[in-house]
């Protein structure tokens, strides 16, 4: 576990451009949570990753489609936001189990409100509210996501 402060936007930038270089050099897929209140910072660090893997064009919530997939050089960026959601069984029809989560990268906001139709979580990054910022407490719970974990301490 590790456990970042960002004291402004520009971390925030920061750690998903660490983030999205991580990616890069990670051989395979990845499932990570996205945890925090809401304003905490989730949605602006899925941009910044998304940013640091290259996408030029708009980033927008999925707050209201639930899901926004992003093609990134032969790989999809798959975005959640489940805040919404009414029932986990609508990520059914969301066609969510059909994403390839071996090769392709899913980051999920609110993900304990599709428990039961999600792949299981490989990391988890928290966002809280602290005295100044933000701190982003970085959690692997896989093998997979503890491997990520140490490429993404060794990304600079």
């Amino acid at each position: 576990m590790a456990v970042m402060r960002l004291v402004d936007a520009a971390a925030t930038d920061a750690l998903g451009a660490m983030v999205a270089r991580a990616l890069i050099g990670h051989d395979g897929g990845l499932v990570v949570s996205l945890v925090g209140e809401l304003g905490a910072g989730k949605t602006a660090l899925a941009r910044a990753t998304l940013r640091g893997l290259g996408h030029q064009g708009a980033v927008v919530s999925p707050s209201y489609t639930l899901v926004e997939p992003y093609p990134i050089g032969g790989r999809t960026f798959h975005h959640l936001d489940l805040y919404r959601l009414g029932d986990p069984e609508e990520l059914e029809f969301l066609g969510v189990r059909d994403i390839d989560t071996a090769h392709d990268w899913l980051f999920v906001e609110w993900a304990e409100r599709g428990a039961g139709f999600l792949p299981p979580v490989d990391m988890v990054i928290e966002l809280t509210y602290a005295k100044t910022g933000r701190d982003a407490q970085i959690r692997p719970l896989t093998g997979l996501g503890a491997r990520f974990f140490e490429g993404l301490k060794n990304t600079t």
